[in-house]
């Protein structure tokens, strides 16, 4: 019979409660267009994000789902992205959410500025000078945003 001896348990365990406590501290990203955030004549911006991406049928707007477009064209990314900030800041969840925070930020963004169709009405190209959908005064798009928080507070 052999007999192996380790050592250094306490060590480790050590390190593990750190990482644990580094991952637990902040357990959630918002990400896209906060409450509170209002146009100049108070219109939420949320408000105007949720029009575009639905809809208003009833004024003849179809929907430009540039949400969920940026979703599927990403979701299938972010777990790995996630690791990979995880393991390059120590687990430490605050830094990698905040990380994955400006990451899909840019991701709507971009998802915003390529989007074209449905085409706007004749009537709204002709108001607004411009033939881009989602883009009046870019204030939606500059009001992207995210908020890391930690859901135990």
């Amino acid at each position: 019979m052999v007999a192996i001896t380790l050592s250094g348990g306490k060590r480790l365990e050590r390190y593990l409660q750190r990482l644990s406590a580094n991952v637990s501290g902040s357990t959630r990203v918002d990400i896209g267009f906060m409450s509170g955030a209002t146009y100049q004549n108070g219109t939420p911006v949320p408000l105007v994000a949720a029009l575009n991406e639905f809809g208003v049928p009833a004024r003849g707007q179809p929907p430009r789902p540039f949400f969920r477009r940026m979703i599927a064209k990403h979701k299938g990314e972010w777990g790995d992205q996630l690791g990979a900030y995880l393991e390059a800041n120590d687990f430490k969840a605050a830094i990698a959410l905040n990380k994955m925070g400006g990451l899909i930020g840019g991701e709507l963004e971009e998802s915003i500025s390529e989007l074209v169709s449905p085409p706007l009405a004749p009537y709204t190209i002709q108001k607004k000078g411009f033939d881009k959908p989602l883009i009046d005064t870019a204030h939606m798009f500059q009001s992207i945003t995210h908020e890391v928080s930690d859901e135990s507070a």
